[in-house]
C-alpha cells in the first residue's frame, strides 16, 4: 500500500510517521508550504519546520518533498477568511485548509498517486455497514475532527489517523523515546498563516481600521470605542478595553459599525438554546430517518460536547438544547455528532434564524 504521510516539523505528525513505520509502512513524506515567502511578516516558522520535517524523514530513510500551495491557500483561505470577517462573521480557517487545500489542493498535485493519505489529527475512522466515517479520537481534549468536518467522503475514506488511540501525554512520550527530533518542541498555537503577527494585526492589513461605538445592549449607552467591528467576535470577552468587567461581546449592527456588549458572567444576552445551520455538509450520509434527532455538537474547537436535538425545517437544519449555548457566533461551523460523540456527522455555517 503505497500511503503519503503530511507532515508539519510539529511532534504530533512525527509520531504518526514513526507509528507507520513501527506497522511496517515505508510513506513519502510531504511537507505543505503555504506561508507567503516575498512577507516577511506572513510567513510560517517554514525554515525550522522543513528542517525537523526533513531529519524526521532521514532518521526513517524515508522520501520527503515539499508541496509549494501558497498561491492556493492565498486564493482560498485567506480570501474566504477576510470575506467572512468583513461581513460581520466569524470565520474558521482550519476547517478551510484542511478541506480545500491538505486533503484538496494536495490531492491533485501529488496525493492522488497514493492509495491512503496519514496524518496527525487527533481523530480516526471507523467502518460500519460498508461506509468509512470520520469518528472522535480518544482524547477527548485534543480530538479535531470539529477542523475535519467539511471533507467529504472520498478525503475520509482515503486517510490515516495513527494518533487516534492515543491521548497527548502518550504521543509526547513516543517521541521522546524514540529520540524523533522534535520530540521536545512545543505544540503550535493558531492559525499557521499568521505567522509572527497576531490575528487582530493581520485583519488590520485587509480591512484597516474603523473606529465605531461600544454600546451597553440593555442601556443602549455608549460606554467604549472599537477599532472596527471585524476585530471582534459573538461571545468575546477579552481585548475590548473596558474597565469594570467582565464585559461580553452579544452583537454586532454591521452597517453601523456597532459592537453591542452586555455585563457579567450570567448574562442571558451572552447565552442562546437554540441556531440554525447553513448549507449542512454531511462527511459520509445522512443517518438520520427521524424528523428530531438526539445529537451531540461543537460551535467551537473546546474538549467537550454539548448534547441536544437536531430538527428538519424549513430554514435549513436547527440544534437546540436545554443547556444555555455560550457566544453563538454566526459564520462559525456548527459540528454536529452522534448522540455518543463517536461519530462526526458533518457540519454547516451557523445562522441566526433571521439570515434566512
Amino acid at each position: 500500500m503505497k500511503i503519503a504521510a503530511l507532515i508539519s516539523g510539529g511532534v504530533d505528525s512525527a509520531v504518526a510517521v514513526h507509528l507507520l513505520c513501527e506497522q511496517g509502512y515505508k510513506p513519502d513524506l510531504f511537507y505543505i508550504k503555504i506561508g507567503m515567502d516575498t512577507d516577511e511578516e506572513l510567513t510560517c516558522t517554514a525554515e525550522e519546520d522543513i528542517e525537523l520535517a526533513s531529519a524526521t524523514a532521514r532518521k526513517y530513510g524515508l522520501p520527503f518533498h515539499i508541496v509549494d500551495l501558497q498561491k492556493e491557500y492565498w486564493e482560498n483561505v485567506v480570501a474566504y477568511t477576510i470575506d467572512k470577517v468583513r461581513r460581520g462573521l466569524t470565520p474558521n480557517p482550519d476547517v478551510m485548509c484542511n478541506k480545500l487545500i491538505k486533503f484538496g489542493c494536495f490531492d491533485q498535485k501529488a496525493g492522488h498517486d497514493y492509495d491512503k493519505i496519514a496524518t496527525g489529527h487527533y481523530a480516526s475512522t471507523l467502518v460500519e455497514d460498508g461506509h468509512t466515517w470520520l469518528a472522535t479520537a480518544k482524547d477527548p481534549v485534543k480530538d479535531q475532527t470539529d477542523f475535519l468536518a467539511q471533507i467529504d467522503y472520498l478525503q475520509v475514506s482515503r486517510l490515516m489517523f495513527p494518533l487516534g488511540d492515543l491521548r497527548k501525554e502518550e504521543v509526547r512520550a513516543l517521541a521522546l523515546e524514540a529520540s524523533l527530533p522534535s520530540a521536545r518542541r512545543k505544540d503550535s498555537q493558531g492559525i499557521c498563516f499568521l505567522g509572527k503577527i497576531n490575528y487582530s494585526d493581520f485583519i488590520r492589513r485587509f480591512l484597516g481600521e474603523r473606529p465605531g461605538p461600544v454600546v451597553e445592549l440593555e442601556t443602549g449607552k455608549i460606554i467604549g470605542q472599537h477599532r472596527g467591528y471585524w476585530f471582534h467576535t459573538i461571545g468575546q470577552r477579552k481585548g475590548l478595553g473596558l474597565g469594570g468587567g467582565p464585559w461580553f461581546v452579544v452583537g454586532k449592527n454591521v452597517e453601523e459599525n456597532i459592537i453591542y456588549v452586555s455585563h457579567g458572567y450570567d448574562t442571558e444576552k451572552q447565552f442562546g438554546y437554540s441556531f440554525y445551520l447553513k448549507d449542512f455538509h454531511f462527511i459520509t450520509l445522512n443517518p438520520w430517518k427521524e424528523p428530531e434527532t438526539e445529537i451531540c455538537f461543537k460551535i467551537r474547537h473546546t474538549d467537550t460536547f454539548q448534547t441536544g436535538i437536531i430538527r428538519f425545517s424549513d430554514n435549513g437544519l436547527q440544534v437546540s438544547s436545554r443547556e444555555p449555548i455560550q457566544g453563538i457566533a454566526p459564520g462559525q461551523f456548527g459540528v454536529i455528532y452522534d448522540k455518543d460523540a463517536r461519530l462526526c456527522i458533518g457540519s454547516g455555517e451557523i445562522r441566526t434564524k433571521e439570515f434566512f
